[in-house]
């Protein structure tokens, strides 16, 4: 097997849709992956089309996504649904046309993706490139910028190696080989000094009294735990204090849940090896699918739930009663909810 894959039919297709007089909407969902993906298909599309825009339907808040933006000059706006109209070309990365509502109102030409697949959501476009064994979407951009004989410049080499960097946790989640690979082939052409720089740009200093509030409301439940946090002024904060519980010597599985703009949001993060949450992409979509859009990888998930779709209930109580049931009917010896628990001192 070679270093990285050949593509030679699959360059082909792709370049067959680019067209001197289309003008081409990049969308994401920006986070590190998807802006360094946006900003490597651009570069790709680059003196083959008219013009390359890029748009992203989520606000950025995280510092590290605004670093990003910042330091490596990533052309990205918020969505605007009357400007992405004067586009005649659609593409999508890092995502599925289900996982965003926004994104179910185009017809994609492109969609660039490693989130496991739904089977009962096809992913239909012209060209499809879904690699679910990677552990970053942009190093599957990576192979293609490889394969079409393009050389990343030092700004794009930056923002793909850290979003690798970032995917797979500095490799501590799932990856792949190639995934390895990428971020080898990337080391000598990225700014090891701007990478340092947006990799320390973890959270603002206004966000630190999230964590003492995290840390009184924490429930126990076996070798996991969960945190409501109530309304949060941006749904990162989830993300961050998820990934900060996962450091916990004896915790194998982490959800914490929040309220944004008349959504509940809950963020899963998991080691793979607890019983009953080896999956937490299927565990999120089993828990809430029914009632919002929910999913994502095996160690880590998502799900929203909007506040009208639970007529009423209390927030907090609604995302235990989804928990406790589903993690009862997969493990019975839990049935009983866990009660909150104050950290000793």
């Amino acid at each position: 097997m070679g270093y990285f894959r050949t593509l030679t039919t699959q360059c082909a297709q792709l370049e067959k849709l680019f067209q001197r007089e289309d003008r081409w909407l990049i969308l994401i969902n920006a986070d590190p992956d998807a802006l360094a993906s946006a900003l490597a298909l651009q570069r790709i599309m680059q003196g083959k089309v008219k013009a390359v825009g890029i748009m992203h339907v989520n606000e950025v808040r995280r510092p590290d996504n605004l670093s990003m933006i910042r330091y490596l000059r990533i052309p990205t706006e918020f969505y605007n649904f009357e400007k992405a109209s004067t586009y005649t070309k659609f593409a999508l990365v890092d995502s599925q046309p289900h996982h965003h509502p926004v994104f179910e109102d185009f017809r994609f030409s492109i969609v660039i993706d490693h989130h496991p697949l739904v089977p009962e959501k096809p992913v239909l476009a012209d060209f499809v490139e879904i690699k679910t064994d990677y552990g970053a979407n942009s190093t599957i951009l990576v192979e293609y910028l490889r394969a079409m004989r393009i050389k990343p410049g030092k700004r794009l080499a930056t923002a793909l190696q850290y979003a690798i960097k970032a995917d797979t946790n500095s490799f501590g989640r799932a990856f792949s080989d190639v995934d390895v690979r990428a971020f080898r082939m990337l080391t000598p052409l990225a700014d090891q000094g701007l990478l340092r720089k947006v990799a320390r740009s973890e959270f603002r200093l206004d966000w630190l009294h999230y964590f003492s509030r995290a840390i009184e409301q924490i429930r126990f439940d076996k070798n996991g735990l969960h945190v409501f946090m109530g309304p949060v002024e941006n749904p990162d904060v989830l993300v961050i204090l998820a990934d900060f519980f996962m450091g916990v010597q004896e915790i194998s599985w982490t959800t914490v849940a929040g309220l944004f703009e008349g959504r509940i949001i809950c963020i899963f993060r998991g080691d793979g090896q607890s019983r009953g949450v080896r999956d937490l992409g299927k565990l999120a979509a089993a828990t809430f699918g029914d009632v919002g859009s929910a999913g994502g990888h095996a160690t880590m998930a998502r799900a929203e739930v909007p506040l009208a779709a639970i007529h009423e209930e209390d927030p907090e109580q609604f995302v235990w009663s989804r928990l406790c049931r589903k993690r009862s009917a997969r493990q019975p010896q839990q049935a009983q909810q866990p009660q909150r628990q104050h950290l000793p001192a």
